[in-house]
């Protein structure tokens, strides 16, 4: 006579055949971007002037407007995109002491503040002149002037705004934020400026986190460094935006959908772990050899993030929506990393 089933016995059968259905799921997508990674990380270790970054952003972008991406590869993608960027940001955090965090200084840490919140300003206006509506201006404010399609995903989460006016604004900041990989490690040799200059400046300026540090990784070590912390100084600020924009939104909103709504954390959860790894870090505790171990996972963790990120850049979607969020996105970037260059000019 077979033993009686446990009262959580039908439970636990659910949470497997659940795991097992969301594995399979990821499956197609975590293979393919596996075969790029690797192909990738096999290419740039022959060159030296292409990051395994910059080139799985390419790859991914060029991909996305060659071929249809079957839909099956999707939610592998959106797991690269987002899970492992988040974990590889993490690990960032093992190449970082609180000492390095705290000697930004000041005028740096000001700076952040100033790019915040005239990063927002500048585009909410310019959007307004433009005629485009206040969810789709907002959106795009926050994704480039604080953390990319994180801000963008977040501010959501407290404006409602439609799936087209979201999907617009990420494609936007990974096509202009892509734009700048390309343009601001030139540009900053250019200019004359050194690692500590251009690190700030690409970490003020710059949209995405994994593109800060693509930029960043191409002007140098040192410049790495500054621009992940400078720009997780940006991510930090996400928290009080929103606080702001759930006031105005109560202030100004008589329906109580918004009260129901899902509300984002206040500090991504990425962030508080990239904290306590550069906290465990600045006790050093961790042995070289295994910073260094930690290094390559977090290399290969980014590149197949960049690479998500960069099949999210589709023309055709950019071209339904019609000239005026191109332009507005232009011209936010442009006034965004004028501001971070200006700042990185005289804070460093």
């Amino acid at each position: 006579m077979s033993e009686p089933l446990s009262p959580t016995a039908p439970m636990r059968r659910s949470r497997m055949s659940r795991a097992r259905r969301g594995s399979s799921e990821y499956a197609p997508g975590l293979i393919l971007v596996a075969v790029v990674v690797v192909g990738i990380m096999l290419l740039t270790r022959r060159t030296t002037f292409l990051s395994p970054l910059l080139a799985a952003i390419l790859v991914g972008a060029i991909a996305a407007n060659i071929v249809d991406i079957p839909q099956r590869i999707r939610p592998g993608l959106q797991f690269c995109s987002k899970r492992l960027l988040r974990i590889g940001v993490a690990l960032l955090g093992l190449q970082v002491t609180f000492t390095d965090i705290l000697g930004l200084g000041s005028a740096i840490l000001f700076l952040v503040f100033v790019i915040v919140v005239a990063g927002i300003a500048g585009t909410m206006l310019l959007g307004r002149m433009l005629g485009i509506g206040w969810t789709q201006r907002l959106l795009i404010a926050c994704g480039f002037s604080i953390c990319g399609a994180a801000a963008v995903a977040a501010a959501d989460g407290v404006v409602d705004a439609d799936e087209e006016e979201v999907l617009t604004s990420v494609a936007l900041v990974v096509m202009f934020g892509t734009m700048l990989i390309a343009v601001i490690p030139p540009a900053a040799r250019a200019l004359g400026l050194d690692e500590a200059a251009g690190g700030v400046w690409a970490g003020a300026a710059v949209h995405e986190v994994a593109q800060v540090v693509a930029v960043g990784g191409a002007i140098g070590g040192t410049a790495l460094t500054i621009a992940v912390v400078v720009k997780l100084a940006r991510v930090v600020l996400l928290a009080p935006v929103l606080a702001a924009i759930g006031w105005h939104i109560r202030r100004t909103r008589t329906d109580a959908s918004y009260d129901s709504g899902r509300k984002p954390p206040l500090v991504p959860v990425f962030v508080l772990a990239f904290l306590a790894c550069a906290a465990v870090r600045s006790t050093g505790v961790i042995p070289f050899a295994a910073l260094d171990v930690a290094h390559e996972v977090q290399t290969v963790l980014l590149t197949a993030a960049m690479f998500a990120l960069g099949t999210g850049v589709r023309l055709r979607l950019l071209a339904s929506v019609g000239a005026r969020p191109l332009v507005l996105a232009a011209g936010s970037t442009l006034w965004v990393t004028m501001l971070a260059l200006a700042g990185a000019l005289i804070a460093t």
